[in-house]
């Protein structure tokens, strides 16, 4: 099947709007900030607008606009609503920043974040169909219930007329395609129809979808792309959309990763952040939590209730049960972190173990050292950190404190309940507590003379 012809490719520039002033998140936060699986919003948004390449990205914003400054930096150019208008008058700010721009604009949404590179593709290319090229594409939809969304009111693919809910007449709400907001535009024109965009409308204000019935009306072609999913377009404005949105997120992430070859033993219970990498015959058990920065090699096990963040996992590792994993964490391949263990901005070498009750911060683990229960690097002096390092084959017995900085040696044994603050020499045993005192028939002595008392108490 051969393609349908397009122009060829034309500069792309992206207008996100982010104005809102989301009340009803009812958050000091923007409302675009809100993160989900671990990331904002918008940043879901601009990775799949990266896949376009656009050569200007402009951020329309009002209240918290420290905040999105912030957040994006230099990636983005922002420009100001004040006050809010509408949609029309907020993409009408941007005029100054794209001053000189010649190409294609596309007009996206920061509250609706999972719109796919393929979508945004296909409304540019529906623009340069040669031989039936559109000023404007709108990306449309049709949900279960249109609710009170906007009407496309369209004729094999050409739009006819767009209508807001609150205006259309009963027979226009009739009509189940749906405006989402989103759409393409010829740059050229842009802004000669937005300056034609009245406010004369049951809301005041000065919707965008207005220019393409300002288009129609001059003889200009405007046409529709639907999207065979609704929960793409779906926007965000609340607690509870924003939980729904996470929920269909990690249902997606969770099919994905077992269609990749992971094993998950009761998928619902298992949490993905958006960057979670997963390698094959992985298991994950019950109630997982992955955030951000997680790679896990072939072949690992994470036991049930962890909670994994800023780690690499290597091949063959088992972590878990109820085991907690911190930024910097690196467990080389057949390492064992187990029950009850956290693990912070330290490296594990291969075959290295820590079974149970142990912190390990800020420390350097040789391979097949082992790590009794109870041990805790003490890594934080008050004001700074300090490193530990353990050597390869090292014994650590159960309830010892490493005070850092300390190293200990290959092969050493450090013994149970030490607390170790000085170096230990390669194969050298460590036996750092005070000396038993014993004295024998003092704790009958000691129970005689209580129980005594007692009797006479209650006497």
């Amino acid at each position: 099947m051969s393609e349908t012809p397009k122009s060829p490719r034309r500069p792309l520039a992206a207008v996100v709007l982010a104005a809102g002033k989301g009340t009803r998140m009812k958050s000091s936060r923007h409302k675009v900030l809100h993160p989900i699986a671990g990331r904002p919003m918008i940043e879901h948004l601009l990775a799949s607008l990266r896949e376009l390449s656009p050569e200007r990205t402009v951020v329309v914003v009002g209240d918290g606009r420290d905040q999105l400054e912030a957040q994006l930096g230099a990636r983005a150019t922002l420009v100001v609503q004040e006050p809010q208008l509408g949609t029309g008058h907020a993409v009408l700010q941007t005029q100054a920043a794209l001053e000189g721009f010649e190409g294609d604009v596309l007009v996206l949404y920061a509250d609706v974040p999972f719109v796919r590179p393929q979508t945004m593709r296909a409304m540019i290319e529906r623009m340069h169909i040669a031989g039936d090229t559109a000023d404007i594409v709108v990306l449309a939809f049709e949900p279960e219930d249109t609710l009170e969304y906007g009407r496309v009111i369209s004729d094999g693919g050409r739009i006819n007329w767009m209508v807001e809910y609150k205006d259309a007449s009963e027979k226009e709400r009739a009509c189940r395609l749906c405006n989402s907001g989103l759409m393409a535009v010829r740059g050229e024109g842009l802004f000669e129809l937005l300056a034609q965009v009245v406010n004369d409308n049951a809301q005041g204000e000065y919707y965008l979808p207005d220019i393409v019935n300002v288009a129609i009306k001059r003889g200009g072609a405007c046409a529709v792309v639907t999207t065979p999913d609704p929960d793409e377009v779906a926007g965000i404005n609340s607690r509870g959309e924003l939980a729904a949105a996470e929920g269909r997120w990690q249902h997606a992430r969770r099919a994905q990763a077992m269609a990749e070859g992971a094993t998950l033993v009761a998928p619902e219970t298992v949490h993905f952040a958006w960057d979670t990498a997963l390698g094959r015959d992985v298991t994950i058990e019950p109630n997982v939590v992955f955030g951000p920065g997680v790679n896990v090699a072939d072949g690992a096990t994470i036991h049930a209730f962890c909670h994994i963040e800023g780690a690499e996992i290597g091949e063959g590792v088992s972590v878990g049960p109820f085991a907690r994993l911190r930024k910097g964490t690196m467990l080389a391949k057949g390492a064992k972190v187990g029950n009850f263990v956290e693990v912070k901005n330290a490296v594990m070498g291969e075959g290295a173990k820590a079974n149970h009750l142990t912190y390990l911060g800020d420390a350097t683990v040789g391979a097949g050292a082992n790590i009794g229960a109870g041990t805790i690097t003490c890594n934080y002096d008050g004001y700074f950190k300090h490193r530990t390092v353990i050597g390869e084959r090292a014994f650590i017995g159960s309830n010892s404190a490493l005070i850092a900085p300390v190293s200990i040696g290959a092969d050493a044994i450090v013994a149970a309940g030490s607390a170790v603050s000085r170096d230990v020499a390669a194969g050298e045993l460590r036996v750092v507590r005070a000396e038993q005192l014993v004295k024998s028939g003092w704790a009958d002595r000691f129970h005689d003379a209580m129980k005594k008392k007692k009797a006479e108490k209650q006497g």
